[in-house]
């Protein structure tokens, strides 16, 4: 059986991931490709259910291990019953997040033991993992200053302190130095179109796409 190609699009507030997902999604299928855009958490009905819950409320609403658990179950039924169906059909599955973000916020941000939330996510997925990961990275002030004009405040992780941020970021970094040959740090500090080229790029270097 034939299958395609799991792409996802990672970083902190305010990397402009759902705006590139659009711009990647457009290049592909006007290439001629059958493209999936989605996103986490989120996905599939049950799955957005539980993102109001993560993305709403107070920054302490949740203690971080129940984020976790909260994540992987969005996760679950949006893996099951979109992306392997997707992927059985040869599309290409573009995700605005997946499970990096939960080892960068839970982990790195809220200093959960990394090798913890790895176990759980084996236990789940096996070795399910992107075919490439673009890590898109912004200074710590110009990404929460993005995110916030976008969401006039209102995300719970947005309203999180910066220790947090930084932390998280950096967290994307080094699961980028650790896994190479899946991931590529993408600098958003540009424009759409820059951002795009550069992203373009490393999809065709690492993908031969489109």
């Amino acid at each position: 059986m034939s299958m395609g190609t799991f792409i996802t699009l990672e970083g902190g507030e305010g990397t402009g991931k759902s705006t590139q997902t659009k711009h990647l999604v457009s290049a592909l299928s006007a290439a001629g490709h059958k493209c999936l855009a989605t996103r986490e958490p989120g996905g599939c009905l049950a799955s957005e259910e539980i993102r109001h819950l993560l993305v709403e409320g107070a920054a302490d609403r949740w203690l971080p291990m129940t984020e976790v658990l909260l994540h992987n179950a969005a996760r679950f039924e949006h893996l099951t019953k979109i992306i392997k169906p997707a992927l059985s059909h040869n599309k290409i599955v573009i995700s605005d997040r997946y499970f990096d973000s939960t080892m960068a916020y839970q982990g790195y941000g809220n200093q959960l033991d990394i090798a913890s939330i790895a176990n759980l996510h084996f236990e789940l997925y096996k070795d399910f993992v992107p075919d490439l990961t673009l890590i898109l990275n912004l200074p710590l002030n110009q990404g929460l200053e993005r995110a916030k004009r976008r969401s006039g405040g209102d995300d719970r992780y947005e309203n999180m302190n910066k220790n947090f941020h930084k932390r998280l970021i950096n967290g994307f970094l080094e699961i980028a130095q650790k896994e190479p040959e899946r991931c590529a740090v993408i600098d958003a500090s540009g424009d759409e179109e820059t951002v795009h080229h550069k992203i373009m790029i490393e999809v065709s270097k690492r993908l031969n796409l489109p």
